[in-house]
């Protein structure tokens, strides 16, 4: 049955009946020319008996050899067919089991399995590289669907909380329509309608991210953070967070709207979730060592297990130690996964870091530029 989206195409000899093919006529063709060459030299034999002197006997004439060597040739070359025949079958299904084995792993990979892996044994030559490749492909295939499995759930489960609440609020307010509310009912609505707002628009931003081509532009790191930090909101009013700047020339090629949003959010990610009172953050900008234009983003804050630190970055992840400014509202979950996208879509590498004394280090390397 021909699988959808595929045109069906006629019958056609197998890969390894082909080869088999190819070996045996390559060495009836050796055979062949060999042998005409062998009959080109008796063209130079006189085509006579010779009668030899001493001895008395004689030396074969042209014909003679012709009839012994036509007849051994033939049979030679029919020889040669049927070694080419049976040898080129057995060598063409040693050669060809491991696509045998990548075949298999394709069909099973066609049918939903991701879990299962190739390890093709013997030295590194071209089917090797091909078997490790699909390896690789398989296991970033399973990674990714594991991921949206768990981007599917979370995001279901945060959309559906906000409706949640404003049913309830509802079903309250109607219960006891003398004592309600209407102010504060009002002001519960708004609230959990603008984190609705704010979540569906950050899903938006994320899947454009992923779909979206990127403008290419030179860009300082150190000039989209200053643009960062003065329209950041989360840095202002009582309660604050202290702001440590340190901002040195990182020249890069990107889209400039995006990294704004990838700073923004470090930003906002490293004040909410801060102390309630005497936190810091830390913003720098430069090369490293290595002249990768860097940006860093570190904050005070509870200290946070190693062991969670790397999926902070994944959708809707929160740290149960991480504390949220009271004064702050919460976010969309999304604010990370937003810098780990637009991270990957410049080629950049993110490095999430917990702080000795609690808190969390943010740092984007860039190619450079």
């Amino acid at each position: 049955m021909t699988a959808p989206g595929l045109r069906r195409r006629r019958a056609g000899l197998s890969v390894r009946l082909r080869l088999t093919l190819s070996y045996a006529g390559f060495l009836v063709l050796a055979g062949t020319a060999l042998f005409a060459a062998l009959l080109l030299v008796l063209r130079y034999v006189p085509d006579e008996n010779l009668m030899v002197q001493d001895g008395g006997g004689f030396a074969p004439s042209r014909s003679d050899l012709l009839d012994v060597a036509v007849p051994l040739s033939a049979a030679a070359i029919g020889f040669l067919a049927l070694v080419g025949l049976v040898g080129g079958w057995l060598l063409a299904g040693r050669m060809l089991r491991p696509l045998d084995r990548i075949g298999a792993a394709a069909a099973l990979a066609a049918q939903g399995s991701l879990a299962h892996r190739i390890d093709l044994e013997g030295p590194d030559d071209e089917l090797r590289r091909l078997a490790d490749t699909f390896d690789m492909m398989l296991a970033r295939l399973e990674q990714s669907f594991a991921e949206q499995r768990r981007f599917t759930a979370n995001a279901s489960h945060e959309l559906r909380t906000p409706n949640t609440v404003i049913k309830a609020l509802l079903e309250v307010a109607q219960a006891d329509p003398e004592g309600r509310d209407v102010d504060r009912l009002l002001r519960r609505l708004q609230e959990t309608n603008d984190r609705s707002i704010v979540m569906v628009e950050s899903l938006l931003q994320l899947a454009r991210l992923d779909h979206e081509g990127l403008r290419s532009e030179r860009v300082d790191l150190a000039g989209v953070l200053r643009e960062a930090v003065a329209a950041s909101s989360d840095l202002d009013g009582p309660g604050a967070p202290d702001l440590v700047v340190a901002l040195e020339e990182a020249p890069v090629r990107g889209d400039a709207v995006l990294l704004g949003q990838l700073a923004g959010n470090l930003l906002g990610n490293a004040a909410r979730h801060n102390l309630a009172s005497g936190g810091q953050v830390w913003v720098r900008t430069g090369l490293d060592e290595r002249r990768r234009p860097t940006l860093v983003v570190e904050n005070t804050g509870a200290p946070i297990d190693p062991a969670v630190v790397p999926t902070l970055a994944e959708p809707f992840v929160r740290a149960d130690a991480r504390t949220r400014r009271p004064d702050r509202a919460a976010g969309s979950g999304l604010g990370l996964s937003i810098v780990a996208s637009v991270a990957r879509a410049h080629g950049a590498e993110l490095l999430l870091t917990p702080r000795t004394d609690g808190g969390l280090v943010a740092t984007v390397r860039f190619p450079p530029a």
